[in-house]
């Protein structure tokens, strides 16, 4: 590929991006398999994966399992969510980040984790509490289970140094999930990590994440403290 210079799955994106701008691929072509991409491009398949499912996230493209990667007809714009570290969040702040794990133990999912993760009753997971903190002062409670047959490493992971969010954040590719924003009372686990009273009004945002086979990543149960504002641009 003349001119090109690939380092990663972002340029590989940025490229295939520049060819779809370009009409190089109209709507309704059937893009090149991902193993001749990977061929032209001088990289591994796992990266033009990556790329390709970016830009469908964009709404460029769409994917089909033996069908291919064809250009979208009619593309239409999709809200995207970018996962946050929230160490950076509370940094962005002008807040000293602190962090401390809680609590950490390999289980079987109860049944409304079954349900959660959608995995069996003999799934092996690893349960992780954990409370980040701004200034000292607690900030929001992480309450995350990962399936440990999807992501093996956490396994072995030093949760006690990293964050299960920045870690999974660096380590671990996703291709979807879902979101759910509520106003809760606070447990009495959770209000104590808080420094709240039990039952007090906290902002709760559940989110699930999934890779591109469609299997669950994790799922996180992240409890604010008191006052927590949500700002999310569009």
């Amino acid at each position: 590929m003349k001119g090109v210079s690939i380092n990663g799955w972002q340029d590989v994106q940025t490229e295939v991006l520049r060819r779809l701008h370009d009409r190089f691929w109209k709507p309704g072509d059937l893009l090149p398999s991902e193993a001749d991409l990977a061929a032209e491009f001088g990289c591994a398949r796992t990266t033009v994966n990556r790329a390709l499912q970016a830009i469908a996230e964009e709404g460029l493209l769409e994917r089909r399992r033996r069908g291919g990667t064809r250009v979208v007809i009619n593309p239409e714009r999709r809200a995207t969510f970018n996962i946050p570290v929230i160490r950076l969040e509370i940094e962005q702040l002008q807040c000293e980040y602190g962090y401390q794990l809680l609590k950490r133990r390999q289980q079987r999912p109860s049944k409304a984790v079954q349900e959660r993760m959608q995995v069996e009753a003999d799934a092996r997971i690893v349960f992780l509490r954990a409370l980040h903190t701004a200034d000292g002062k607690p900030y929001v409670v992480e309450n995350r289970w990962i399936d440990l047959a999807v992501v093996p490493a956490a396994a072995d992971a030093d949760f006690n140094v990293q964050s299960p969010n920045e870690w999974l954040v660096e380590h671990v590719p996703f291709s979807g999930g879902d979101l759910v924003l509520s106003a809760q009372s606070a447990s009495e686990e959770d209000a104590g990590a808080l420094g709240c009273e039990k039952h007090a009004a906290v902002f709760m945002a559940e989110r699930r994440t999934r890779n591109t086979q469609d299997a669950t990543i994790t799922v996180v149960r992240l409890v604010y403290a008191p006052g927590y504002r949500m700002a999310i641009d569009l």
